[in-house]
């Protein structure tokens, strides 16, 4: 696992951006440390049947999947999120819970790891081979903090999630 820090060894924006995103990254991770494998597939809220644990480490990977492997590289769509279908936008969620923690935290940090190498043989003002919504080619630096902002995001999720479940706070 990276080491959870969010001070750069260096000062320049490539280093502090991929910091601020291994940092996040981490803190996901940390947030279902020692959790009990039933407790990381319930849903404790209501009004969210598919926010669990198991289904945010899930959705945090498939996310950097489609930016830095579709997007970014032009790559093909695979795994769960070719299943999504209006009626089921997030299959990623809805399909972690079958599969442990262990193994989707061990999925995502080995995609992390090969992300961080194709950050480091790109530019930051690298164009995205596809487009975006509103058909702009976004460049590396944007899929970078808008990674950070969507990851973060979801840490606040997990944290809610987390305390909910065994009332475990922190990290």
């Amino acid at each position: 696992m990276t080491e959870r820090t969010d001070t750069p060894p260096a000062w320049d924006e490539r280093t502090q951006l991929t910091t601020f995103l291994d940092y996040a990254r981490a803190t996901a991770r940390a947030k279902c440390a020692g959790v009990s494998a039933e407790d990381a597939r319930k849903a404790p809220l209501p009004g969210s049947p598919l926010m669990t644990l198991c289904g945010l480490i899930s959705h945090l990977r498939w996310v950097e999947h489609w930016w830095f492997d579709v997007v970014f590289l032009g790559g093909e769509l695979e795994g769960p999120l070719t299943e999504a279908t209006d009626d089921d936008p997030d299959p990623e969620m809805r399909t972690a819970v079958d599969v442990p923690l262990p193994r989707l935290l061990a999925e995502y940090e080995e995609q992390n790891a090969r992300h961080r190498r194709l950050v480091a043989e790109h530019g930051l003002e690298t164009r995205a081979a596809k487009p975006v919504r509103d058909g702009l080619h976004v460049d590396l630096r944007w899929v970078l903090v808008h990674l950070i902002e969507e990851t973060s995001r979801h840490n606040g999720h997990l944290d809610v999630v987390r305390e909910l479940l065994d009332g475990e706070t922190g990290a």
